[in-house]
């Protein structure tokens, strides 16, 4: 009982510094909807969320647009196009506005973006990126104004799980609001922080007024890129973002041109979110720093709760500063802007975050243009999965007519037709050239294929491991749909122990009795999985192979004993076996990596994991990890 008080001490101080910082994204966000595109918010369903969007949307203008946008919505609702029930009425076409043009100046919602299409991804990209809305659709020619701000509304609890990156690289604040769902703090706020709030919402007016006459002084433009650059943060947009939140952080503030501290604010609510790497000289000691800072804070702040200070802050300690708006502060050293800047980020970076991360980016990395994750890929349903549209075509077999979609391919031909079939009494004139059927996509299984070298002294530990593994991945197959086959090759050939199954008393069975020793015809299991993996793709399936050996072939394809013929015949096919599947494992069983393993992984384009000592729970592990999609 002791231990959920003790845990929410200290989580307080991580939770409060979230608090501070989600509300400090949102002021600078308010001031600049346009300039800073938007905010990424990861959080769950609840309070938590609720109550930053309140705050959200008190500093918006009163008039300014506040719409939610589903994840799954249609093109016509989004970027507008014809209007069925005007066009009949009307006899003409009639061109309804999207949700996008409904936006225009305000902020949109985006409900569940963890879920959201990449094709839906990709026309939000477009429109953050011109500021208007350019389609040609049913005949019509689309072009109206969509400056908006947008919020992505992101449920996800896993790294699996994300808005996609075509919008995260546009969203200049990336917020994460489970450490504060996780402590557990209430947020009804007390009055002295209303009276901040109001405040606040008084601030951010006026900085939206003199945000135009606000400027960025070059230093600090070049020390914002400078620490994008050694932190590893990839996309460029990013530096510009920052420099857009130095501006607003400037304008909130009262000054006329961007100081050090506007610079710090950018480089820890903007950059420091997609870091990925820490510079050289600081990646000694950030570690003992990291560890130290939390406790230090936990001893100060434990009995605080997350919202005693929901004002974001930086504004309080220049309020007399903001006074005189017309006074420049003078001009630091170039170096210390960049060491403040450096200093921002690196204190922004939990501890063991940029580990996690390059390791999920690795896990996470599949050969391009194949399908990625276990998920499986998507590929369009015949009669079921979840709709995505509608194409031209008639309804034959399992497809059926759309006829919304029908009718809105033939109501701008209404007057046309009307007029060539006057001596008929029909209201509504369909031809065969108007029929669409509904587009439905549904995901496909994943198959993952275990290929176990059963040779040598180690054989029996390998299948007791692969055993152990395939037992722990089925007890996940029931809910994702996905099958598990083992192939395992001694002597001179490959033998198929498990076909795909989802079954685990089939399994054990299959496995139990299988004796080891003999020679390595690595080419020949590698033969066999690469047949498998394409009798897998063709039954629709997303083939995974996961290939447990040390590399060291001594059979050649063949039959015939040495290793010079045996490896080259296994490099061979390893690379026929990349092309028929997308995500491979090679896992290392060897006491210690041999170059021969890895020379392997490369040909096969497959993610190399030396376990010298792979138990049941490390293998499962590892196949989660590198099927994960990302």
């Amino acid at each position: 009982m002791a231990e959920a008080p003790a845990r929410a001490a200290a989580q307080a101080p991580v939770a409060r510094s979230a608090w501070r910082d989600a509300l400090q994204a949102a002021a600078l966000f308010a001031v600049d909807p346009a300039g800073t595109v938007g905010v990424s918010l990861r959080a769950p369903a609840g309070p938590v969320r609720d109550r930053w969007l309140a705050a959200l949307r008190a500093l918006q203008p009163a008039d300014a647009p506040w719409l939610r946008m589903p994840a799954h919505i249609e093109d016509t609702r989004l970027l507008g196009g014809l209007d069925l029930s005007a066009t009949l009425a009307a006899a003409r076409p009639v061109a309804q506005r999207g949700l996008l043009v409904q936006a225009d100046g305000g902020v949109l919602l985006l409900a569940m973006a963890e879920r959201l299409p990449q094709t839906t991804a990709g026309r939000l990209a477009a429109t953050l990126d011109t500021g208007e809305v350019n389609a040609l659709r049913e005949g019509l020619a689309l072009r109206d104004a969509a400056r908006i701000g947008l919020v992505a509304l992101d449920e996800g609890m896993s790294p699996e799980e994300s808005t996609p990156a075509t919008l995260l690289e546009r969203l200049a604040f990336h917020v994460d609001l489970w450490p504060v769902a996780e402590a557990g703090s209430s947020l009804s706020g007390s009055a002295a922080a209303q009276v901040a709030e109001v405040a606040q919402v008084a601030r951010v007016a006026v900085a939206r007024g003199r945000l135009a006459d606000t400027s960025v002084p070059d230093a600090l433009v070049e020390a914002l890129c400078s620490a994008a650059l050694a932190y590893g943060v990839r996309s460029l947009r990013a530096p510009l973002l920052a420099v857009r939140a130095a501006r607003a952080a400037a304008a909130l503030a009262g000054r006329a041109v961007a100081v050090a501290e506007d610079a710090e604010l950018a480089a820890r609510l903007v950059l420091a979110p997609r870091a990925t790497m820490l510079p050289a000289a600081a990646a000694s000691d950030s570690d003992a720093e990291s560890e130290a800072e939390p406790k230090a804070d936990a001893e100060a702040d434990a009995d605080e709760p997350p919202e005693a200070d929901l004002d974001p802050g930086p504004q309080e300690r220049h309020e007399q500063a903001s006074d005189d708006a017309d006074a420049v502060p003078a001009p630091e050293p170039a170096e210390a802007i960049q060491d403040r800047v450096d200093e921002a980020i690196r204190a922004a970076i939990p501890a063991g975050l940029l580990a996690s991360l390059m390791a999920a980016q690795a896990a996470s990395r599949n050969r391009p243009g194949q399908p990625a994750g276990r998920a499986g890929a998507q590929r369009e349903g015949h009669g079921r999965g979840r709709p995505i549209g509608a194409r031209r075509g008639e309804p034959r077999g399992r497809t059926r007519l759309d006829l919304v979609a029908t009718l809105r391919a033939a109501a701008p031909w209404q007057p046309l037709r009307r007029r060539e079939a006057s001596g008929r009494a029909q209201r509504i004139h369909v031809r065969p050239d108007d029929f669409h059927v509904r587009r439905l996509r549904q995901r496909a299984g994943t198959t993952t294929v275990f290929v176990v070298d059963a040779s040598g002294s180690a054989a029996l530990h390998r299948l007791s491991e692969a055993k152990g593994a395939v037992e722990l991945l089925l007890a996940d197959c029931y809910v994702r749909r996905d099958q598990v086959a083992v192939l395992a090759f001694r002597g001179k050939g490959a033998e198929l122990l498990l076909a795909p199954t989802r079954s685990l008393a089939r399994a054990k069975r299959s496995l139990a009795g299988l004796p080891g020793g003999g020679g390595t015809p690595l080419a020949a299991g590698l033969d066999a999985a690469s047949t498998l993996a394409e009798s897998i793709g063709r039954r629709g399936q997303t083939p995974v192979v996961v290939v447990l050996t040390d590399g060291r072939a001594n059979i050649a394809r063949d039959g015939s004993p040495g290793r010079g013929q045996a490896a080259a015949d296994a490099i061979a096919s390893a690379r026929k076996l990349a092309e028929h599947c997308g995500t491979t494992l090679l896992i290392d069983t060897s006491p210690q990596p041999q170059p021969q393993a890895h020379a392997l992984a490369q040909a096969m384009r497959a993610r190399y994991l030396p376990l010298p000592h792979a138990g049941a729970a490390a293998v499962s592990a590892a196949v989660r990890a590198a099927t994960a999609h990302p």
